[in-house]
């Protein structure tokens, strides 16, 4: 009984022995500054304190399907981006600004149109570098390397074997 009865009475941290603390040690009370110690938890969990995570909010995406709201202004070009600008400026010219504004309100132009063919750079660089220079730079295509799965299971299989072979 008298287990259970210590085992509810945990001190968890020195706040709950008030001033009793302070004043064993501004009274040089060593045994009871000592006993009172041991009888804080060792638990590392009950004696820092944690905060509550927040509850995870809604995701932008959902928001925009809650709000109804159209799909954000792309920040740079796509593929389809310079066929939308091409019907804005044939809207533009054959039925005026409303037109153009409607069409830029459904399918929103990016915000920069960074050049094309300049290898990344800006077209002022790119076009002041010789041709010597500018057949050195990297290709800015991605090699991507086309493997599945069952094709590097295999690979690892032969070097194993080869590892396995030849000792290295």
């Amino acid at each position: 009984m008298q287990i259970h009865s210590l085992d509810k009475a945990l001190l968890i941290n020195e706040v709950q022995l008030g001033s009793q603390l302070s004043h064993a040690v501004e009274g040089g009370r060593r045994a009871d500054f000592a006993l009172m110690l041991a009888l804080l938890s060792p638990e590392q969990l009950e004696t820092t304190p944690v905060d509550a995570l927040p509850a995870p909010g809604k995701t932008e995406s959902e928001l925009r399907a809650y709000f109804e709201l159209p799909e954000p202004q792309p920040l740079s070009t796509t593929e389809s981006s310079y066929q939308n600008a091409a019907q804005q400026a044939k809207a533009f010219h054959e039925s005026g600004l409303a037109d153009a504004r409607l069409l830029d309100g459904l399918k929103p132009t990016p915000l920069s149109y960074p050049p094309q063919g300049t290898k990344g750079m800006p077209e002022e660089v790119y076009h002041n570098l010789s041709g010597h220079e500018r057949r050195l730079l990297p290709p800015t295509e991605d090699a991507t390397i086309k493997a599945s799965p069952q094709d590097l299971y295999l690979s690892l299989v032969q070097a194993k074997r080869f590892a396995e072979m030849y000792g290295a």
